[in-house]
């Protein structure tokens, strides 16, 4: 992995906006109790294999935006925290299966993306180093033999073909411990994977063909309400307040009318908050597809009507999402704004945290220079700043002021493990067939 210079943190822009690090300031004060809350519950709900949590600090607030239990962006990682990587991994196997030694990838069914293939050669790494061997079993339909690509990092990458055999899957006579999933599942659950012998993780529960965000995030104000009760904070300080429909068809109408509703019917909630905190700025909503990710059938709405006004254009991108997938639920999320810049002239940026089982293994800011404060930043354009969280989320310093980098970060840590919290807890209860 190639070495990049550890970057700066970017400017909190909150002039206006309430409260300055009221969140940062309470986190720091009550470390102890949380850290000792986070133990006590990863007892009760084991989290997921690896996460990767989209946030937005708006000053007043920070919260979660999306939780990814598929993370394809270990690329954007800063390398310094490689090792921590590693320890994690090692962790994160031992619990879930303490005999493994060999270990099988399962990536996306795409070869021309090479910036998702040099994140699936950095998990290999990751693994690799932690002890294991590695394969990449592909489920192309038509790769018959391996196949060797050539990253721009100067990686080579080799895909071979995912061979049912029985009640395991094997990649030639490489017959796999554990099975690592690094494929969304947005096109639906491949027979293949099916019904294994081994251990496949994270579950195929959990991708898109039946995950809904809405469930998640259902769990998640659970959590937060727990987690504000714990230290007394305000949960609406950490979550992003949401509501769903049935059905929706942007193209032919279906379920415009209760779109159009809770739309209303959450900015007009979201307005009660921010006059609450005499926040003086509007409010929006995002809406998004229930189900899938790439940022794909996303608006942001500031008005009710908005929603009954869509061009053709508009309504066509909320049709499908990833792999052309129909979308036909929709999760109306509140908007959180970004308050934070990158760079010279300032892009907005939001930080995304990974974690490896329970443990914040880095993160890096995703920027970008023609979006605004209250759109949705994962959008071709986008690039990535690599930083490294560990220390930063491991050991804040209280003698600093709430917002200094390493207390920000432990803030960032904090809320993304509160997001890992949630997607445990949504594991449980989909293996569970609640």
């Amino acid at each position: 992995m190639s070495m990049h210079t550890f970057s700066a943190v970017p400017n909190l822009m909150t002039a206006g906006s309430g409260p300055l690090a009221h969140v940062e300031r309470h986190l720091l004060d009550h470390q102890a109790a949380i850290e000792g809350w986070f133990r006590q519950q990863w007892r009760q709900s084991p989290p997921p294999f690896y996460t990767s949590v989209d946030l937005r600090n708006a000053g007043y607030k920070i919260a979660p935006v999306d939780t990814n239990l598929f993370p394809a962006g270990f690329n954007n990682l800063n390398p310094v925290f490689l090792p921590l990587c590693i320890q994690a991994m090692q962790a994160a196997v031992e619990r879930i299966h303490p005999q493994a030694g060999r270990i099988v990838i399962v990536p996306e069914s795409h070869t021309r993306n090479l910036f998702y293939l040099e994140n699936v050669a950095v998990l290999r790494a990751i693994i690799e180093k932690a002890g294991f061997e590695v394969r990449i079993g592909s489920l192309l339909p038509d790769l018959a033999a391996p196949q060797n690509i050539d990253l721009p990092s100067g990686r080579t990458l080799t895909l071979e073909p995912l061979i049912r055999a029985g009640d395991q899957v094997r990649v030639g006579e490489f017959t796999p411990d554990l099975v690592v999933l690094n494929n969304d599942l947005s096109g639906g659950r491949p027979a293949l994977l099916e019904n294994l012998a081994q251990p496949v993780v994270p579950p195929l529960t959990m991708g898109w063909a039946t995950r809904l965000k809405s469930r998640h995030f259902t769990h998640y104000s659970a959590v937060a309400r727990e987690f504000g009760a714990r230290i007394g904070l305000d949960p609406w300080l950490i979550e992003p307040l949401f509501k769903n429909c049935g059905e929706v068809n942007f193209m032919d109408g279906t379920g415009m009318n209760c779109l159009q509703r809770h739309t209303g019917e959450l900015l007009a909630e979201i307005q009660q908050r921010y006059d609450h905190y005499g926040i003086t700025a509007r409010p929006f909503i995002i809406v998004k597809a229930d189900a899938g990710s790439y940022g794909m059938g996303v608006m942001t709405v500031h008005d009710p009507g908005e929603v009954m006004t869509l061009n053709r254009k508009q309504r066509t991108r909320m049709a499908t999402t990833k792999e052309g997938q129909a979308i036909r639920n929709v999760i109306i999320q509140e908007g959180v704004y970004t308050h934070e810049t990158w760079g010279e002239p300032p892009a907005v940026a939001e930080p995304v945290v990974y974690m490896i089982d329970r443990h914040v293994v880095g993160g890096f800011y995703r920027v970008h220079t023609e979006r605004t404060v209250t759109e949705n930043l994962n959008a071709p354009g986008m690039r990535f700043e690599p930083l490294a969280f560990a220390d930063c989320c491991i050991s804040p310093d209280r003698r600093l002021a709430p917002d200094a980098q390493a207390n920000r970060f432990y803030a960032y840590g904090v809320v993304a493990r509160l997001a890992l919290l949630a997607a445990g807890r949504e594991m449980v209860s989909q293996q569970s067939g609640d």
